[in-house]
């Protein structure tokens, strides 16, 4: 039952957050949409602010594994550049997963142990990438995955003021060209 709790709160989270921004949820409302108690927010978790970071980091960790996934199909970093691109492109910069990127980092900026678990997320990301440009001959390739997930991410929160432009792929597909 307990479990089952946990899973509601965190799993109605995440909407509220993308709804409300960060600051805008409350405990009630939370256990509201949640369909619980509010008893039960602090009794399975330390904090509202607990809950949602835990909420958002499981979001974002599933984001990054999917991104990671794509590694294992690209058979050349250049592939790898493009799934990333295409998964990329699902996203609006207004859509939930969008909207909750952008709330959980700049709630980042005012909470040092969510900045240091999003920090985790994000350096378990660029590792893995890391690892796989290596094994496939790129230049430098801790550089270029720290770079490279950098642009991401930048492309994410950009999406909603302004298009991708074109050139961006073709720009990212020079940066992990193996050279010969």
């Amino acid at each position: 039952m307990g479990t089952r709790v946990r899973e509601r709160l965190t799993g109605a989270a995440p909407g509220l957050i993308v709804e409300l921004g960060w600051a805008g949820v409350s405990t009630r409302v939370l256990a509201e949409r949640a369909g619980v108690t509010p008893g039960l927010v602090h009794y399975h978790f330390s904090s509202l602010q607990a809950l949602l970071s835990e909420a958002a980091i499981g979001a974002l960790t599933r984001l990054v594994d999917d991104l990671g996934a794509l590694l294992e199909q690209a058979k050349s970093p250049e592939e790898a550049v493009e799934g990333m691109l295409t998964a990329l492109s699902e996203y609006s910069g207004s859509d939930p997963m969008s909207l909750l990127v952008t709330e959980t980092f700049l709630a980042t900026t005012r909470d040092a142990e969510l900045r240091g678990a999003v920090g985790e997320v994000l350096a378990d990301f660029r590792a893995r990438l890391a690892a796989w440009f290596a094994e496939h001959g790129v230049a430098d390739p801790e550089a270029t995955a720290a770079v490279l997930a950098a642009t991401v991410d930048g492309l994410l929160l950009h999406r909603a003021l302004l298009p991708e432009p074109e050139a961006a792929a073709t720009v990212l597909r020079r940066l992990v060209a193996v050279r010969s």
